[in-house]
């Protein structure tokens, strides 16, 4: 386990709502709390956003809800174009202080534009700390909407990305970035 990610047992569950949003991409799983987005994962790697959450939340009840926050409205109109429909988005990643000024930093990354580990690290007062960068860009647990894949190497090459690197080359192209 992380440090900072110690799990507090909770008397309750806590509870969680679920929903499965198409795309072009592949279908993607949306978890919320009642106030955020707490997960977002493309489908085929669901196993992985729910050890996730357990290792978060220790036990948690996840209900299926259509459309929980309006989260399902957002996706589907960035897919259809619309770009700037998820910046509104609230998230609770968890994190530790360190992981969330990465995410925090990758949400001003706009549409269009990447970045590498190196220049976020630099942007982030860690200039030396390009690795931690790339591993607290692989822990992001709110895919797209935390824009991890708008993060390339230092050659402008696409690096690895938990839903695939084809998955994102297609979010960049979407997006209108220019690849090599």
């Amino acid at each position: 386990m992380s440090r900072g990610t110690a799990v507090i047992p909770a008397l309750y569950p806590v509870e969680l709502f679920a929903d499965t949003v198409d795309s072009p991409i592949g279908p993607v799983e949306v978890v919320t709390d009642a106030r955020a987005v707490c997960a977002l994962e493309f489908a085929d790697i669901e196993e992985r956003m729910t050890a996730r959450l357990a290792r978060r939340f220790g036990r948690f009840t996840l209900r299926r809800r259509r459309d929980p926050l309006g989260v399902r409205r957002k996706l589907e109109a960035y897919f259809a174009g619309d770009l700037r429909a998820i910046d509104g988005i609230a998230v609770n990643p968890g994190g530790t202080p360190f992981q969330q000024a990465v995410w925090r930093a990758l949400r001003r990354i706009p549409p269009g534009k990447t970045s590498s580990y190196g220049r976020l690290a630099a942007r982030l007062g860690r200039p030396a700390a390009p690795r931690a960068v790339g591993h607290a860009n692989a822990l992001n647990p709110v895919a797209i909407v935390i824009p991890c894949h708008r993060l390339i190497g230092g050659d402008a090459g696409l690096t690895g990305y938990a839903g695939g690197v084809e998955r994102k080359r297609w979010l960049l192209r979407h997006e209108g970035a220019l690849l090599k």
